[in-house]
């Protein structure tokens, strides 16, 4: 663990630093560049090739999507008891994202004119789930549920493989249970560059969404423009906030939840009050480490991408929390200092408050999506919303009252712009 006290001069700077630890090498910038041109180029074999090579799945083209019957079996394998949280789950989300569902409106502007937006869904989406580390049965749940409440037409979920050709019997069944009956078994780059560009037996889509590793946050960047990305979700974050009324052994549980996702470039804050709580967690954490069963994965994590920041003041910890933009966000003080926190904080992806709520409530069950902005991208992306299935569309009349009234600002801007067809597009139907 390494440790900022944000007191000293130098402690803007080596937060700088440390952020800066999840700037995207070179080597996987180059690397996603050169699988994404093949994918582009050759299709279907450009899939087939790095299905082998990166999940050691031998795949035909004619593979490459998941039977709907393999969906539903799936469905009936699951145990009862997982079936079940399913379910509960999925009536959290659906209650909580059916809230932001966009209303169409119109008006009449101060020309008289009638304005309004009409918002639409997007015709075709491409949904990625992880499944190398860990199957994320809840990653389907937190965005496909959202596709079909905005009533996406086609919805083109893809997921990698074993060795075998296998999925998860979790994943399958989570699609089942949502509806969904479009399914690759593809991952990685290549599964983005299928998505963006299309080949003879996967068609492109027209926006792509979800979590996933370095390379595949990458490549959603390499690929926007030619299709729209949802945000860059990419390794998993937590900040933890603590004062002397956080439970240690909660912030060290939640601090080791994130880090066990174990890909190695997650990043894991703790931000305290004192010496004194940051050294309490810290006992905790390595109290806890040898318990989990990817405890070595979660080592790394914490060598690499643990930063503890001691400050002084709640509004100290607010600029840090901002400076970051943590995916996650845990306010583990007291209620007087939350209040004030989730006020002034404005950068988070999601903000979990008191130590009764774990970010794991948030990642499974809550009802927010979980796909939510890392890497410092909380600045300007938020998480996902069914908003972001939508296209919204701006609606304009004006009649021949309205329009009188609208061709002096019209005149006045070709002018200045010096556009004479403009101004004339609008004087015409005062002449006329």
């Amino acid at each position: 663990m390494r440790l900022i006290n944000y007191t000293s001069r130098s402690a803007r700077a080596a937060l700088a630093k440390f952020c800066a630890g999840s700037v995207v090498p070179a080597e996987i910038t180059s690397s996603v560049a050169a699988i994404l041109q093949d994918v582009r180029e050759h299709g279907d074999d450009a899939v087939i090739k790095y299905a082998r090579k990166f999940d050691g799945a031998t795949l035909r083209p004619r593979d490459f999507r998941v039977r709907p019957a393999s969906l539903a079996a799936a469905a009936k394998r699951l145990p009862v008891s997982e079936m079940r949280a399913m379910k509960a789950a999925l009536k959290n989300i659906k209650a909580f994202n059916q809230q932001g569902f966009p209303e169409n409106w119109t008006g009449r502007n101060p020309q008289g004119g009638e304005v309004g937006e009409r918002h639409h869904p997007i015709r075709r989406v491409g949904l990625y789930v992880p499944g190398g580390e860990v199957p994320l049965v809840s990653t389907v749940l937190m965005t496909a549920t959202l596709a079909k409440i905005a009533g996406c037409p086609e919805i083109a979920v893809f997921t990698p493989s074993d060795a075998d050709g296998k999925i998860a019997d979790g994943l399958l069944a989570a699609l089942h249970l949502i509806g969904i009956t479009e399914v690759y078994r593809i991952g990685g780059v290549h599964a983005v560059g299928a998505m963006a560009y299309g080949t003879k037996s996967i068609p492109a889509v027209d926006k792509v969404y979800g979590p996933g590793n370095a390379y595949t946050c990458e490549a959603k960047r390499q690929v926007f423009g030619t299709v729209g990305v949802d945000s860059l979700p990419g390794p998993s974050e937590v900040m933890v906030i603590a004062d002397e009324t956080a439970r240690a052994d909660f912030a060290a549980a939640d601090l080791l939840a994130q880090a066990e996702h174990g890909s190695g470039r997650e990043k894991i804050y703790l931000v305290g009050t004192s010496r004194a709580v940051i050294d309490a967690i810290k006992v905790e954490v390595a109290q806890q480490l040898p318990t989990l069963g990817r405890n070595e994965k979660a080592d790394r994590v914490l060598a690499d991408g643990f930063l503890a920041v001691q400050v002084a003041s709640p509004e100290q910890a607010a600029e840090v929390a901002n400076y970051v933009a943590p995916e996650h966000l845990e306010l583990l003080v007291k209620p007087s200092v939350a209040q004030q926190l989730e006020r002034t904080i404005t950068t988070a992806g999601a903000i979990m408050i008191g130590n009764d709520t774990p970010t794991a409530l948030g990642d499974f069950t809550a009802g927010p999506s979980h796909v939510l902005p890392t890497g410092r991208a909380g600045r300007f992306f938020s998480g996902l919303r069914v908003a972001d299935f939508m296209r919204r569309t701006s609606i304009i009349r004006y009649d021949s009252q309205s329009v009188k009234a609208g061709e002096k600002v019209v005149r006045a801007f070709a002018r200045m712009e010096q556009l004479d067809a403009h101004g004339r597009s609008a004087a015409i139907r005062i002449k006329s």
